[in-house]
């Protein structure tokens, strides 16, 4: 299923053992949340670098935006599934049906306990591996760049679903000489900022603002919750 011969098991029992299913154990077992906080990061980690190396005439600003859509819960689900790790997941009756009813926070967050389940076990090289066998050599890179996404309509569209109001943009900082500037700009919900980007226009660097903090969104939502992401497969 995986691809990986796993050297400690209970690693990836504990990758595949969602919270709901707790109160159906003994006491003495452990869910996959702490995997998935850590295979969050070694995921976000691996893409970037991945990028970088691959995309030398990138933008930060650009690169943000390409992350942004590859680990979104949208594609990790779809990937999970691929893999068949829905089939697998000790859950409740409850949550059960939620996956059954297209769910993509449970699956979503499996695929990235699987990742720091593998890394824990096997270390980087054989996460890096995995997420290139079952991710990055998956996605069309060249097509997920050509996308035309719009982020700031994403994050509008929740704002106003959550009565949040309108999100503001606000300019950090202008540089470089007049035909080579670079934006950096952060937008806030209320009083709170969400997430911060730069570009070579404002346009660009509010696109990435935007999609940090839908990034950002993503993991405080409430599992049986999505914010719309425009246009992202």
């Amino acid at each position: 299923m995986l691809g990986y011969r796993p050297r400690r098991r209970d690693l990836f029992l504990e990758a595949l053992l969602h919270r709901s299913f707790l109160p159906i154990t003994d006491g003495t077992w452990t869910s996959n949340e702490r995997l998935e906080f850590l295979g969050d990061a070694i995921l976000n980690f691996l893409v970037a670098d991945h990028l970088y190396r691959s995309m030398p005439d990138q933008e930060e600003g650009e690169l943000t935006k390409l992350r942004s859509r590859l680990v979104n819960r949208r594609i990790l689900a779809q990937r999970s599934r691929a893999l068949g790790l829905n089939t697998v997941l000790l859950l409740s009756a409850s949550a059960a049906q939620s996956l059954d009813s297209g769910s993509e926070s449970i699956v979503a967050d499996a695929f990235e306990s699987v990742i720091g389940a593998i890394y824990l076990d096997g270390g980087l090289e054989e996460a890096r591996e995995f997420v290139d066998r079952t991710l990055l050599s998956a996605v069309d890179l060249t097509s997920v760049a050509a996308l035309d996404d719009n982020y700031k309509s994403a994050l509008l569209e929740y704002a106003q679903s959550r009565s949040l109001g309108i999100p503001r943009y606000n300019v950090l900082k202008e540089e470089g000489p007049e035909h080579d500037r670079r934006f950096t700009i952060e937008v806030t919900l209320g009083s709170d900022p969400y997430g911060i980007g730069s570009g070579r226009s404002k346009k660009d660097a509010e696109q990435a603002a935007a999609a940090q903090a839908l990034e950002k969104i993503h993991k405080e939502l409430p599992l049986s919750t999505e914010p719309p992401i425009s246009n992202v497969p």
